[in-house]
């Protein structure tokens, strides 16, 4: 048993014997990245996104759960800077990690829902890293479209030299593409991920190029389907919590071996580590004050734990209340990396590097989301072998799945610049706009609320305040002219 697992067990529940938490100190270490009386250090930092699937703003000790146990999530969130009004770009999980490969809205991209790929002609995160010189990796779920070898849209394609993932969410026993090859695996789904990662990443530590990797893991998504021993800490409480909670609480082992990791390699202190969801919480999770939860644009859907770890960039705790999200990734990354040319794209995002530094009190631009109310795709949730993915051992021997089929092309849909179905919002300093419309556009209905007075968005003021709601609105239909416009191919 590693001695990280036994102090766990001693901190959380003395009468179980199961998981596990180590104090990580400071990231002194080998590889003559820090300490060893060795002061050469890479001058740009390692850089590590790490992302739960469908964990709630509530659903995390250091937010004052009544029973989840997060201790590795908890110290970080202490020791680095929390951000606690911190959003996805969209209430579930492909969108969202769309926004985090590009800074973009994902509908400006074709990603209106879970299920649907990336286009091919998007410039991600990982493709401008790799250009920059970093090794770039990504482990676990993908969800942005097939993970086969041929796929034009699997992790290899998007600019990750090493990749070991999976098209959807998993649990126990992962099954994993390993870069075109079914790989099955034994063992808690994010602590399987989590080790996968850290190899490469100890591998590549004995080089000189900076890490870029993702961790993206697959819980605690439907089934919940949590090991024996980590259900067993929640003893009392529903099948339903146990499994949900215990899921969680594998994240957080999972997290605590990658900080442990970083120490022992001598990379933390120059590793900006940021930690996210990827939606609101689910009706088993917590949303915490907020309304509604998973696939609504209201706060519950959208709101999610989130901190960033980063010694020499962060070297004193804070908590900031500035509103930011996971559009605002790519820009963060690329300034943090010294990245100039970003791609020329519109983004929808803006660096955080100010807040990082103590010097944004309040976000310099407005938040959009929208869901123009397309269905998502059925991607295979069972396992990336089964029902869509042949059993064999190549997936390249056959042709890419019919979701991510010509991918690239264009959507026929009218989409037009003035008509924008469905449901969208706009965050503007404490405000927020809905607009809510049918699939023809027409018939809008809007509704204001102000987050900090009303953070249940239970009171409609706009009859209160029109002039708010009429420039907020002005606002928010120009920024949906241009999502409109991207999805048209007019970026490409």
């Amino acid at each position: 048993m590693r001695p990280y697992l036994a102090s766990f067990l001693l901190c959380l529940l003395p009468l179980v014997a199961a998981l596990p938490t180590r104090a990580v100190d400071s990231g002194k270490g080998k590889h003559g990245r820090e300490g060893n009386g060795n002061t050469t250090k890479p001058s740009r930092p390692h850089i590590l996104l790490v992302m739960a699937d469908d964990q709630g703003w509530g659903d995390v000790g250091y937010n004052g759960h009544p029973h989840l146990k997060t201790p590795n999530l908890d110290a970080a969130a202490a020791s680095g800077l929390r951000l606690d009004h911190f959003y996805a770009a969209a209430p579930s999980c492909s969108p969202t990690r769309a926004s985090v490969l590009t800074g973009r809205h994902p509908n400006r991209m074709g990603v209106f829902s879970w299920g649907h790929p990336i286009r091919p002609q998007e410039v991600t995160i990982a493709e401008v890293l790799k250009r920059e010189g970093y090794v770039t990796g990504h482990f676990g779920k993908w969800h942005l479209g097939s993970i086969r070898s041929d796929s034009p849209v699997n992790p290899g394609a998007n600019g990750f030299d090493r990749w070991v993932s999976t098209s959807n969410f998993f649990d126990l026993n992962p099954e994993l593409s390993d870069q075109g090859h079914d790989v099955k695996f034994k063992g808690e789904g994010s602590l399987v991920v989590a080790d996968l990662a850290l190899d490469w990443i100890r591998q590549q530590a004995a080089g000189e190029a900076p890490i870029f990797a993702t961790v993206w893991f697959g819980a605690p998504h439907l089934p919940h389907n949590a090991s024996p021993e980590l259900a067993a800490l929640y003893p009392g409480l529903s099948k339903k919590q146990r499994e949900f909670y215990g899921e969680i609480t594998g994240i957080d082992l999972a997290f605590g071996r990658i900080r442990e990791t970083l120490v022992e390699l001598g990379l933390r202190d120059n590793t900006l580590l940021w930690y996210c969801s990827d939606n609101g919480a689910l009706p088993v999770g917590d949303a915490g004050d907020a309304r509604g939860g998973k696939h609504v644009l209201y706060e519950g859907g959208l709101r999610v734990p989130s901190f960033i770890e980063w010694p020499a960039g962060i070297p004193s705790a804070a908590a900031s209340p500035v509103r930011c999200g996971t559009v605002d990734i790519f820009p963060t990354v690329m300034e943090v990396a010294g990245v100039v040319d970003r791609g020329g794209r519109p983004l929808d995002g803006v660096s955080l590097v100010p807040l990082i530094q103590g010097e944004m009190q309040i976000r310099p631009a407005p938040l959009g989301f929208w869901n123009a109310g397309i269905p998502g795709q059925f991607t295979n949730p069972g396992g990336v072998a089964n029902k869509v993915l042949p059993t064999i051992e190549n997936w390249s021997d056959n042709k890419v799945e019919r979701v991510t089929r010509r991918v690239e092309k264009i959507p026929k849909h009218p989409f037009p610049e003035d008509v924008y179905a469905g449901h969208a919002a706009w965050i503007s300093g404490d405000w927020k706009v809905h607009r809510v419309s049918g699939t023809d556009g027409e018939k809008v209905r809007w509704s204001l609320y102000n987050l900090t007075t009303d953070p249940r968005e239970s009171s409609d003021v706009s009859k209160q305040h029109p002039e708010i709601l009429a420039d907020l609105s002005a606002e928010m239909e120009r920024w949906l002219a241009s999502v409109s416009a991207s999805l048209r191919g007019a970026d490409y």
